[in-house]
């Protein structure tokens, strides 16, 4: 099957039904995604297809055929980390980061959908996503830095 992964077009042999996490993971090393309840309802699987944020755990390999997949580590632009994860890095989002390679997925797919989300929407978007270090208050300041920034172009530091 071929289809488009950080924006290389690559042809994978894998069995269609295999999950795309695993397809990812293993054989193509992009080892961002994290493999957590397997079952869609956690978020550490995180990736965008086409631009939408899909738990890649339950999605079959078949169906992202001929479509862009951008995982955590096609974010970056050379050294330059993604506004979302540089808010994340600033605000100390993460504890044990498990969840943040699907926390920043399902953040930046929210900002493509909408640049200027409100607190409830950051936490409606985010949902799905599971942090059992209980940094949520510090993962909706990171969205909102990362909104105000990626709307003006500006670097904008914290003042903690």
């Amino acid at each position: 099957m071929e289809f488009v992964v950080n924006g290389k077009q690559l042809h994978v042999a894998a069995d269609p039904d295999r999950p795309l996490l695993f397809v990812l993971r293993n054989q193509l090393g992009l080892t961002g995604a994290k493999y957590g309840c397997g079952e869609g309802q956690c978020g550490a699987c995180t990736v965008l297809i086409d631009g939408v944020r899909q738990p890649s755990c339950i999605t079959p390999a078949r169906t992202v055929a001929g479509k862009h997949v951008t995982t955590i580590e096609g974010l970056a632009d050379g050294d330059r980390l993604h506004p979302v994860q540089e808010s994340f890095i600033e605000c100390d989002a993460m504890q044990c980061g498990y969840c943040t390679a699907g926390m920043i997925m399902s953040s930046v797919a929210l900002l493509h959908k909408n640049p200027a989300p409100s607190e409830p929407q950051i936490k409606e978007a985010l949902e799905h996503n599971i942090c059992r270090c209980g940094t949520y208050n510090r993962i909706v300041s990171a969205v909102q830095i990362a909104s105000r920034r990626m709307m003006s172009g500006v670097k904008e530091r914290r003042h903690a």
